[in-house]
């Protein structure tokens, strides 16, 4: 069961990347549909990438709202505020073992 939080935490890190990359994928794949309205194929190409980059980054400003409006969500993802890991869960629920004692005493 400790494998699947692990999990869950890992996804919930890489989800706001994840949201920027779908809507940058998005933003070009509706500009190449118009590609017919293109002379130039360079010129497509760099209004594609152009749209993409645009809407990623309304993308993830919207991701990053939407995380510091819900703290439900920033509990449920293990994030911060600015959708960065929250370690310091992560380090409170899962203490390092502390080593047992020595028995043994050593001398001078």
């Amino acid at each position: 069961m400790r494998w699947l939080v692990l999990l869950a935490r890992i996804v919930g890190w890489l989800l706001t990347p994840l949201v920027a990359w779908a809507a940058s994928l998005w933003g070009a794949w509706l500009v190449l549909t118009r590609e017919a309205g293109f002379g130039n194929p360079r010129s497509a190409l760099y209004t594609a990438l152009g749209t993409g980059l645009v809407l990623a980054v309304l993308a993830l400003l919207g991701w990053i709202e939407l995380l510091r409006r819900s703290p439900r969500l920033r509990h449920s993802l293990h994030v911060t505020r600015e959708g960065l890991p929250d370690l310091d869960d992560a380090i409170a629920a899962d203490p390092a073992p502390t080593p047992p004692p020595s028995t043994t005493e050593s001398g001078p």
